[in-house]
């Protein structure tokens, strides 16, 4: 099907972004790098310079790592904050309704620029001026919207209209962007054409960095130039789970997805079936896990064996230490799977920088203990689980999902589908579910007797009339381990496509 490899990616033009890299002689991690930077313009409302995430990495020859990147608590510089988060209603559908937080008191510091250039100096060929230059191109010269990411700015529109420098970009003409409008973000061309030519510090030094204290401590918020001048990607062990004789390696703690992830494979391995009963009670002990002390026990050495081992689960070997998803697996097995996130954006567009800051402070999900409650230079937890599936020691799946709190359930069900042998865009497609605050979340295609018979039990349960994002967005690669066969999906859901190489 491929002879070099395969991008899955949250937009046509990313994946073929990262496709090219491959052609032309990169391999996964600079396709995925390639991929990465042409989304900052294709999916700008999902990720960017002003975000942060995750990258795992593994294949022949290596040890399977993942790069934590993620947004960091901002107030190294000793500013106090004088505003207050901004709450916006964010409905996805007529009745469903979530708060996000925006304003300059919900950014965090980005990790995406040395997030990705560590990446490329530890696993990637090509030089970042050849990644750079074509996403530099995009920005400037943009590309029409497509129906997902319309669909997003429109949900999103009092974030994006929210101040004028926003609304410069997002809603030139005086009205929020619609599919079929090009996009053009000339100031991010200019940002990435720098780091190509000059790295980390284009970005995250100098007169950046200053501009940006500049801007956000004039509305209240405490991001400082020594909050990215101090800030450092890290280099992680992940934490996985045995699953039918399967190895699935994802993001460990302090972020909380991947665990409870792990968590819900090892629940499953002790069941007899893995239906949508079976994956909702996984889902309630999951939940109920979050409680007490869960939150602040993440940053913990060991925490991930000892949450495992607590609860009499084995986990996979020693191996324990509004975003969008992308992956890349190129002919030789490396995997590098990807999810960047920029929350719902701040509506902080910096003049002149090229960055949109994220909202991560200001996402409940992401802040149970309470707002603006971590110290300084602290790692925010994320649901973000890009994860790798291993048969017999080799990479068969890298995938990921985007989707706030609905990223754990997404993977784990996509991950349950893999297994079973559905090729990897049924798997995809799928009908999920997803259980929280009491409800259980059911898109169309559920089984209906299933649902039913949960709901006997005493389980609401909340049927959607069609697929939406909400339920996430799942990219996949995978990789035959007999035949070298290449594979991948995209997820509907969120425009996702897949390129071969």
């Amino acid at each position: 099907m491929a002879s070099r490899g395969v991008v899955a990616a949250g937009h046509p033009l990313s994946a073929e972004a990262g496709a090219r890299v491959l052609r032309e002689g990169g391999n996964a991690v600079d396709a995925a790098v390639g991929a990465a930077l042409a989304s900052f313009s294709l999916e700008s409302a999902l990720t960017g310079f002003g975000a942060g995430g995750f990258m795992i990495v593994g294949g022949p020859g290596i040890e399977t790592a993942v790069i934590d990147f993620f947004v960091a608590a901002p107030g190294k510089g000793g500013h106090e904050l004088t505003e207050e988060l901004v709450p916006v209603p964010v409905h996805f559908d007529e009745s469903t309704t979530q708060i996000f937080n925006a304003g300059a008191a919900s950014c965090g510091v980005p990790g995406t620029a040395a997030g990705l250039a560590l990446a490329l100096d530890r696993y990637g060929s090509v030089p970042m001026a050849a990644l750079a230059g074509p996403a530099a191109r995009l920005a400037r010269e943009g590309a029409p919207l497509n129906r997902q990411q319309a669909y997003v700015l429109r949900i999103l529109e009092p974030i994006y209209t929210a101040t004028p420098e926003a609304r410069e970009i997002y809603a030139p003409d005086g009205r929020i962007l619609g599919e079929g409008d090009v996009f053009r973000y000339p100031d991010l061309g200019d940002a990435l054409e720098r780091y190509g030519a000059e790295g980390v510090p284009a970005l995250c030094a100098g007169e950046v960095p200053r501009k940006v204290e500049e801007y956000i401590l004039a509305r209240g918020g405490t991001l400082s130039v020594t909050d990215f001048e101090e800030y450092e990607p890290i280099v992680r062990a992940p934490v996985g789970a045995h699953y039918h004789g399967r190895e699935v390696l994802t993001n460990p703690p302090p972020s909380a997805g991947g665990i409870l992830v792990a968590y819900c494979l090892a629940l499953l391995e002790r069941m007899e079936g893995n239906g949508p009963a079976e994956i909702a009670a996984v889902m309630e002990e999951a939940n109920l896990a979050r409680r007490g002390d869960f939150a602040d026990a993440l940053a913990r050495e060991g925490f991930a064996r000892s949450f495992l081992d607590q609860r009499n689960l084995r986990p996979a070997g020693d191996r324990l230490g509004s975003t969008t998803h992308l992956a890349a697996m190129d002919s030789d097995g490396l995997c590098a799977s990807v999810t960047c996130s920029n929350g719902t954006g701040s509506g902080m567009v910096v003049p002149g920088t090229g960055i949109h800051l994220n909202n991560m402070l200001g996402e409940e999900d992401l802040n149970p203990r309470g707002f603006h409650q971590s110290a300084p230079g602290v790692r925010i937890s994320s649901m973000m689980s890009p994860t790798l599936i291993l048969e017999d020691g080799r990479v068969r799946a890298g995938l990921g999902s985007a989707g706030s709190n609905r990223i754990r359930s997404a993977v784990l069900q996509t991950t349950l589908n893999l297994l079973a042998g559905v090729d990897p865009q049924a798997a995809v497609d799928a009908p999920r579910i997803h259980l929280e605050g009491g409800v259980l979340q059911a898109e169309p295609g559920v089984d209906e007797a299933a649902l039913t018979r949960i709901e006997a039990r005493g389980q609401e349960v909340f049927r959607w009339n069609e697929r939406n994002l909400f339920f996430g967005g799942v990219q996949i690669v995978t990789r035959d381990p007999e035949s070298g066969r290449l594979d991948g999906a995209g997820d509907p859901r969120r425009g996702g496509a897949v390129a071969h190489a």
